[in-house]
């Protein structure tokens, strides 16, 4: 296996470092609310984060239309995209439909684009590599491929991942997998910048060469990831190790109890940084009794609501 290479410089992180995978507010009637939209993007800005992803999984992309997607896209360029990039949740398990929204994207000013593995068809391999092949053929943005086997149903294998990192816009993983092995075969034979796309895997990831996370639980605690991948970028294992248990309790509360989305809306509406914890069928909002279980885990790190 070759290793693929870039221009890129070592030390540019075209995506940032801390990236909250941001929730899509709603009123309390389930429309869109760009407003709320813009001024969470800000909120999380000011407190350490470098990158947005927009209409991802957390987004609630696959229950949004297209021309909500790319409102959401806009608003929160207008908001932040002098400050953070911006990173635009594409991917459905339809390559044309794919690639179309793609293309919307680029017009809209982001920076680039997040495409996940298709779920429900499950492609082989060369479905999978031919998929992101013809987006990153039709549209000149970055892209962050996003290996989640636990939705889409089929992983990408290393040797494709190695194979789609020689493709000039394919420039990141967002892995989570779960499975080190084939991490550490893609960090050895390309020049990917890997994302965690596990909360609690991020100083592990990281330790092998991750370059960040894309986070949901980054919602309620930025600041504190914010710190924990300085540390790691510093060389400060103690530190960094320091971070990572202080983020259990946070990473408990937010993803262990109802669905991330679900459980972000339900402490930011009860923070004030969101109007309305609303979500779309089929995701209910979060019960009173697992509301406590939120509140009592995100206690144990000193988080209110």
């Amino acid at each position: 296996m070759n290793a693929a290479r870039h221009t890129t410089a070592p030390t540019e992180k075209l995506f940032g470092t801390v990236v909250p995978a941001m929730v899509t507010p709603m009123t309390k009637d389930g429309a869109v609310d760009l407003a709320a939209a813009q001024s969470l993007a800000a909120h999380l800005v000011d407190q350490g984060a470098d990158g947005l992803v927009v209409t991802g999984t957390t987004g609630e992309t696959s229950t949004l239309t297209d021309a909500e997607n790319l409102d959401m896209f806009r608003a929160v360029v207008e908001a932040v995209g002098d400050r953070a990039a911006v990173i635009a949740g594409t991917g459905t398990n339809d390559t044309a439909h794919s690639l179309h929204l793609s293309r919307l994207a680029a017009k809209t000013g982001v920076d680039g684009l997040l495409l996940v593995t298709p779920y429900y068809n499950k492609p082989n391999q060369a479905g999978i590599r031919a998929h992101f092949e013809t987006i990153a053929d039709g549209v000149d943005l970055p892209i962050m491929l996003y290996d989640i086997p636990g939705r889409s149903v089929m992983p990408i294998q290393p040797e494709t991942l190695i194979a789609l990192a020689a493709h000039p816009n394919i420039r990141a993983l967002k892995d989570a997998k779960g499975d080190l092995q084939s991490t550490t075969t893609v960090l050895a034979h390309s020049d990917l910048d890997l994302y965690s796309g596990d909360d609690g895997a991020t100083l592990p990831l990281m330790a092998l060469g991750a370059v960040g996370v894309v986070s949901v639980a980054a919602h309620v605690a930025p600041a504190l990831y914010r710190a924990l991948v300085d540390a790691v970028a510093a060389g400060d294992l103690t530190a960094a190790r320091e971070h990572h248990f202080a983020l259990d309790p946070v990473q408990r509360g937010i993803m262990t109890h109802v669905q991330g989305a679900v459980a972000a809306k339900a402490v930011l509406a009860a923070q004030g940084h969101i109007p309305s914890a609303a979500v779309r069928l089929p995701l209910v909002p979060a019960t009173a009794d697992e509301l406590s279980l939120i509140r009592a885990d995100l206690a144990e790190a000193g988080i209110t609501f």
